[in-house]
């Protein structure tokens, strides 16, 4: 009942503001999250002090504070997602290559874009279906909350993209290729996952840690040529993406090399500018032994 009227009564009606005033809302959030609540503090100085054991404390500080400013902005952003109009999207988030995936739409063939919780992602999933000419399906896991998950989707998937969860995921896959509908299939893989002995495991920002192997394992099952997509954020509410091919011919790859290559991307992003990573995420809660 608190999660509907939040959203209904409070965050609808804030979302009609234009981006302008909502960025003002920002710097109360920030400060709230920051100093006041001191939100997962402990998490992420922990995951910034072990992903850059170069920096000083000082320059770790410095990047938590502006990691709560990203995350407060991200807020205002998603409240303004549950009206935001389609031709405003288009502007503050587009690809600046999307040859590279339509090409495949041309060719009958379904696509992987993988990436991560890097700058806005949730603007993503509402622009994947216009963006492209394959039809969009966010992959994603399910919220505990259902009426937020519900409530939230409802915007999601106002302009065309699907959203699907892990308990559904092995049945898209399959119902579109039966179909032989081209398919652009949005799979965030930088979470933790659920089962640390079902993952990849390697050398990530100086530590071990574990993938979800699921893009790897339907592009090797499907044959489905595999992207990695960046997202830049040019100015205050403003994003480009960046593609670029993993592999379009993921069956002749080695085992776990689709993984391995998108790791090594994601690193290059994320050291490009660490603070638009999600770093509050219990991203190394599993342990491995050496």
């Amino acid at each position: 009942m608190l999660t509907y009227f939040l959203i209904w009564f409070i965050c609808y009606p804030l979302s009609i503001l234009p981006m302008a005033l909502l960025y003002v809302l920002a710097v109360p959030i920030y400060l709230v999250v920051n100093f006041l609540m001191r939100y997962r503090r402990k998490i992420i100085l922990k995951n910034l002090h072990n992903s850059f054991p170069e920096k000083t404390n000082a320059e770790i500080r410095k990047l938590k504070n502006r990691y709560y400013w990203h995350l407060s902005q991200l807020v205002v952003e998603m409240i303004k997602m549950l009206t935001l109009p389609r031709k405003l999207l288009k502007y503050r988030y587009r690809c600046v290559n999307p040859e590279l995936v339509d090409q495949y739409f041309d060719q009958g063939k379904s696509v992987i874009l993988m990436s991560s919780h890097y700058n806005d992602w949730e603007w993503m999933i509402i622009a994947l279906n216009d963006m492209f000419k394959h039809h969009g399906v966010g992959v994603g896991k399910a919220n505990s909350d259902k009426v937020f998950e519900k409530l939230v989707n409802k915007a999601r998937t106002r302009y065309g993209t699907e959203v699907v969860f892990a308990d559904t995921v092995r049945e898209t896959f399959a119902r579109y290729d039966e179909s032989g509908a081209p398919t652009a299939y949005m799979m965030l893989a930088d979470q933790s996952p659920n089962d640390k002995h079902r993952c990849y495991v390697t050398e990530f920002l100086h530590q071990k840690t574990g993938f979800i192997y699921g893009p790897e394992y339907f592009a090797r099952k499907y044959n489905i040529p595999v992207l990695y997509y960046q997202v830049v954020k040019e100015r205050l509410g403003r994003y480009r993406v960046e593609v670029q091919l993993i592999t379009d011919q993921p069956q002749q790859e080695e085992p776990y090399a689709i993984s391995e290559k998108y790791v090594h991307l994601l690193e290059q992003t994320i050291c490009q500018d660490p603070a638009f990573w999600l770093w509050s995420h219990r991203r190394w809660k599993f342990k491995w032994n050496d």
